[in-house]
């Protein structure tokens, strides 16, 4: 497909107005990236905040806080303040794991970053150039397989089976994957039903993108850990 051809199927699924606000929520998501990446280069690089409890804490009372403030027209930068807040605080929850990653591999940071990148434009475009309303009737199953993962998540700590780790991670990031699916074309239903706010929208693609990045680290360094282990044999 060309470009020419690109956009003249854009303009075909998508409205004027449709385009308009995905551009927002986009231009939202890539600033959330942007924070996060702020967030984890502090608690790797600078030492000067690090993340834990007090992060995962700080971010989810931010999304709440954005939650629970109406888009009025007026508080856009309040609540883009409160996005790029819970992106940043997200980021820095990051840096724990990335402190593992660094020790076995620096390299399969970025490569998982434009991997996640890839991975997440696809899916996108996947889902804006399908037939519509195709992946809505989604939220059920990836709820149910959400609670699934938590079960087996946590039985496993107790378990420690090697095999039931590795089935949750690649699980996890296929229902990720699918979430991008989901996620976007309930974005595109919502405002082709009146609902303006690009802000509180972009939230869910922002989480969709950091799990799959998180996923792709831990299934990277296990890979990693695994042909180490493998040439020391």
């Amino acid at each position: 497909m060309d470009v020419n051809s690109f956009f003249r199927t854009m303009s075909i699924k998508m409205e004027p107005p449709l385009q308009h606000h995905m551009k927002n929520v986009y231009s939202c998501v890539a600033l959330s990236t942007l924070s996060a990446a702020v967030g984890a280069f502090v608690h790797v690089a600078t030492g000067i905040l690090s993340g834990g409890l007090l992060s995962a804490l700080g971010s989810l009372g931010l999304m709440i806080t954005l939650m629970n403030t109406p888009d009025d027209g007026k508080n856009t930068k309040l609540r883009l303040g409160y996005l790029l807040g819970f992106a940043f605080l997200s980021g820095l929850g990051l840096g724990p794991l990335l402190d593992v990653v660094i020790a076995v591999d620096p390299a399969i940071i970025p490569t998982a970053f434009f991997s996640t990148c890839l991975v997440f434009t696809c899916f996108t475009l996947a889902s804006m150039f399908s037939n519509q309303r195709q992946y809505i009737y989604l939220g059920g199953t990836l709820m149910s397989l959400l609670s699934v993962m938590t079960i087996s998540a946590f039985l496993n700590i107790f378990m420690g089976s090697y095999i039931l780790f590795k089935a949750h991670i690649y699980l996890g990031l296929l229902v990720m994957c699918a979430f991008i699916l989901y996620d976007t074309q309930i974005i595109m239903e919502k405002r082709r039903n009146g609902d303006r706010d690009y802000i509180w929208h972009s939230v869910g693609l922002f989480l969709d993108l950091i799990q799959i990045f998180r996923y792709l680290l831990v299934i990277l360094t296990d890979k990693v850990i695994q042909e180490s282990n493998k040439k020391k044999k």
